[in-house]
């Protein structure tokens, strides 16, 4: 019973990230990656119909696949996450304008965001 429970869990939430995948893919501020990143965590301990659905993907599957095998993304993916990570903090910080203390916290939060981008590592590149 609990195997089960933990299995519909597992492929509701994987479920849920695709949703928040795409909606990142039509929205600026939303992440895509990440998402697509946990849902194929959840799939592969699911149901590896779904997790070999993501993997053979159009779009999202060559990522993915790179993830998969060798814990690595494109420089070119780096360094356009980072410039959406500082267009995005930088656009609320200014919305929050006479707020020293909401501000400082967002700008704690981008650098840590911009921290575990930076260290994750490149692939080589073609």
């Amino acid at each position: 019973m609990r195997q089960q429970i933990k299995h519909w869990l597992l492929i509701s939430f994987g479920w849920l990230c695709v949703l928040l995948a795409v909606l990142g893919a039509l929205l600026p501020l939303l992440p895509t990656t990440p998402f697509l990143i946990l849902a194929l965590a959840c799939f592969a301990e699911s149901s590896p119909r779904f997790h070999q659905m993501l993997l053979n993907h159009r779009w999202f599957g060559p990522p993915l696949h790179q993830w998969q095998q060798s814990h690595t993304i494109r420089r070119t993916v780096k360094f356009k996450a980072m410039l959406l990570i500082v267009i995005s903090f930088a656009i609320s910080i200014l919305m929050l304008w006479g707020r020293p203390a909401l501000q400082l916290m967002l700008v704690a939060l981008c650098l840590l965001l911009l921290g575990c981008v930076f260290r994750l590592k490149e692939s080589e590149p073609d």
